[in-house]
């Protein structure tokens, strides 16, 4: 019976629903599934493979689902202050399980976060801000029993960072016996589980067809049990055919809509428009190590195309409120977050920047973007503002993957893109655009080839202090500098605009890089 079932699920998913309405059980997404890389939690770095891990696995703690400032407890009933300052001590949950039915143990734990940190993928720099490296993270663990485990580190940051750096998706628990079951010439199962899952989260994922459709069926060891019994991903690469899929009944949920769609779906009586608080901050970076166009190197560049945003045009007009504007590193809802917007289109101003820089007219510029909305459409409108310079961005498309890898191999000159907070702190942003050391974690400053050395140095202090005003004060500082003068131009921050059918209930999403909560929805 299973057997039949996912072939009727793959069926689905493969061809275009003839029928309106979804299954009872069944929680039916529309949205692409061109940007997933892999579903290891030690590699996934993009938006829906990350947003699905927090649904198939658990972290020690997580943000709280009311207030996300605070720290809930997860995996992990309790904690408190291990041998140092630097140090935790962690009492699991006895009763928590695996989806193979293995118990969750001290040593699955140990085994996630040093397999992660040794695999070095896209997000192990998260987990290098405890000072964590493939040489010295065998050391930093001790299992007191197998539900009681210390973890230590030797960066100087406090334990509050400490435990927020725990609830992003790479420091997710992974079962060790079935990820060692898959492992293939020593990748402690990298290669099995950029497909499969081995979590002790709400669901588990059942079958992925890349591009396609991606199958969560519930985990029959959750606690509690979530309301559905299985969620489809549908993978619709046209925005309006998601509109369509959503508007007829055929999906229940659906993503990435642009401004047009949403319009057309407020006077739906079946639908609604679900808008939830987004993490996300949108800018256009420039490579300065590229070497086909050294002006990308050139702080007259970065200065002028401040002023060659069409800021207002974009948010309000091109985007009708979708996303608001804002100019700097740290989103709004962060403790820090610094709201000042001091710049404004100004082509005068930014002709003025380039000739003293020495930027010749009719100078060419890749722009690289994902080929969804709101990308696209952001694109031409930068396009259309910095030729009034007579700056030319050759605008070019491709799927969301292919971005990553672009940007992580710095194979590009420019891009218009986002980026998302990993956890609930300031730190998570301020490491991504403020630092940059040598020998150190491909962060955002990494990929624009931006020499940092002060503000580095000045990033990894504010992560160490712990009195909060000082700690504001530093980050209030650190987005000042990028904000002024640096490759990146943040632009605008979004709330998430979710068409949903309104026959579900209990429809939530976090702050973080997430889709909903799809344990609490109900049909």
């Amino acid at each position: 019976m299973r057997r039949i079932l996912l072939v009727m699920l793959s069926a689905l998913a493969l061809a275009p629903m003839a029928h309106a309405g979804t299954p009872k059980d069944t929680l039916v997404i529309a949205v692409p599934l061109d940007g997933i890389i892999s579903f290891d939690p030690a590699e996934s770095f993009e938006t829906v493979s990350n947003s699905s891990l927090r649904n198939v696995y658990q972290t020690l703690a997580e943000p709280n689902k009311d207030d996300p400032q605070k720290l809930s407890p997860l995996l992990a009933r309790s904690w408190q202050q291990g041998e140092t300052p630097h140090s935790l001590i962690f009492n699991l949950n006895p009763d928590a399980r695996f989806v193979s039915g293995n118990p969750v143990t001290a040593q699955d734990v140990i085994f996630s976060l040093t397999r992660a940190v040794k695999l070095n993928k896209a997000p192990s720099f998260i987990l290098g801000e405890f000072g964590w490296t493939p040489d010295n993270i065998d050391s930093q663990f001790t299992a007191l029993n197998d539900h009681q485990l210390e973890i230590r580190w030797p960066a100087q940051i406090g334990q509050d960072l400490a435990l927020r750096l725990l609830t992003a998706p790479v420091s997710s628990v992974v079962d060790s016996k079935t990820a060692l079951q898959h492992a293939s010439n020593n990748d402690t199962g990298n290669g099995w589980l950029k497909t499969h899952s081995a979590g002790s989260g709400a669901f588990s994922i059942k079958q992925f067809v890349p591009l396609q459709a991606l199958v969560l069926e519930a985990n029959p060891h959750a606690a509690p049990q979530p309301h559905l019994k299985r969620v489809l991903l549908k993978g619709v690469a046209d925005p309006g055919t998601r509109r369509l899929l959503v508007q007829q009944g055929d999906v229940d949920v659906a993503y990435q809509l642009g401004p047009d769609q949403i319009a057309a779906l407020k006077s739906d009586a079946n639908v609604r428009i679900d808008a939830f608080p987004s993490s996300l901050v949108y800018y256009l970076g420039f490579n300065t190590k590229n070497a086909q166009q050294p002006a990308l190197g050139n702080p007259a560049l970065w200065q002028a195309a401040r002023w060659l945003v069409d800021y207002d045009s974009i948010a309000n007009q091109l985007l009708k409120g979708q996303y608001r504007i804002h100019q700097s590193f740290l989103p709004d809802g962060f403790d820090g977050a610094l709201n000042t917007t001091p710049f404004h289109y100004d082509v005068s101003k930014a002709k003025a920047i380039l000739k003293d820089g020495g930027i010749a007219p009719g100078t060419h510029i890749a722009l690289t973007v994902v080929n969804q909305p709101p990308y696209i459409d952001v694109a031409q409108a930068l396009q259309a503002s910095f030729a009034k310079a007579d700056v030319n961005l050759d605008i070019q498309p491709v799927a969301e993957s292919e971005l990553w890898s672009k940007m992580r191999g710095r194979d590009f000159q420019s891009i218009f893109i986002y980026w998302g907070a990993d956890y609930i702190d300031p730190n998570t942003n301020a490491s991504a655009f403020a630092y940059n050391v040598p020998g150190g974690s491909k962060t955002l400053a990494w990929r624009v080839g931006w020499d940092i050395p002060a503000l580095s140095a000045e990033t990894r202090k504010a992560a160490g202090e712990s009195d909060a005003a000082q700690r504001r004060a530093l980050y209030t500082h650190l987005q000042t500098e990028v904000q002024q003068s640096s490759p990146f131009v943040t632009i605008l921050q979004g709330a998430q605009q979710v068409a949903v059918r309104k026959n579900l209930s209990n429809v939530k999403q976090g702050i973080g890089v997430s889709m909903l909560l799809l344990d609490e929805v109900q049909k």
